[in-house]
């Protein structure tokens, strides 16, 4: 599978650890560029940030309409079918564009796969059945697909090296697109299950804040120390 356009920025020569970031429903790969300088992060921690364009496609609750979207919506209904083949076809991507940091030298273990929204439901498919353990996964206001496969593609699979990855989990108390609920049940099958989960809330709808980025920013400087 080819892999999808990306924006990159580099924090610094040589980076030494990778962040892959998905953006949600219908924006693009500039969506949460911004983020990286309110990071803030140290000058000796040199990270390259990785943000790809998700593929255009038809959106049935859109109205068909075509928008960059990992997978399509069929339904509002939480218990309506899902785009299953859309699911596993953007985790195949993620999971090409992990490789090629791999390619360019940087060590599993040194990265970071996140994502906000759709790319944050993408993000946590393909981190939990990766077969090489990462850095960690960073998944905000966003929730766990394909659960009914979750026992058999993640807790039941040798292959997955990932039941000890660090997981940082945050939610919008007031989202109205994907309610908190969703992803905090996500994180309580997660926690149940044994996976090291780091869960926050915050008084914000579907959104980011900038208390989130300041916990982002914690939890990626003491997750790259770690992996020294």
């Amino acid at each position: 599978m080819s892999l999808t356009e990306t924006v990159e920025i580099e924090t610094g020569s040589n980076p030494s650890g990778s962040v892959i970031w998905l953006h949600g429903l219908g924006a693009d790969g500039h969506d949460f560029e911004p983020i990286v300088p309110e990071l803030r992060l140290p000058d000796s921690l040199a990270l390259r940030f990785v943000f790809p364009h998700a593929p255009m496609r038809p959106v049935t609750i859109n109205g068909g309409m075509a928008m960059r979207a990992w997978y399509d919506i069929f339904s509002l209904d939480r218990d309506g079918p899902v785009d299953e083949d859309g699911i596993r076809q953007s985790g195949a991507i993620l999971d090409g564009l992990i490789r090629r940091e791999q390619e360019r030298g940087i060590d599993a273990r040194r990265i970071v796969v996140a994502g906000f929204s759709q790319g944050g439901a993408i993000a946590m498919h393909s981190a939990l059945r990766f077969p090489e353990r990462l850095a960690g996964l960073m998944a905000l206001s966003t929730y766990l697909p394909l659960r009914s496969h979750f026992a058999a593609e993640v807790l039941d699979n040798d292959a997955a090296r990932n039941k000890d990855l660090p997981i940082f989990m945050a939610h919008g108390s007031f989202d109205p697109v994907l309610p908190m609920q969703m992803g905090r049940s996500s994180a309580d099958l997660l926690i149940e299950s044994d996976f090291n989960v780091e869960w926050h809330d915050y008084p914000m709808a579907h959104a980011v804040c900038a208390e989130e980025i300041e916990d982002i920013r914690q939890w990626l400087v003491r997750l790259f120390s770690d992996a020294e």
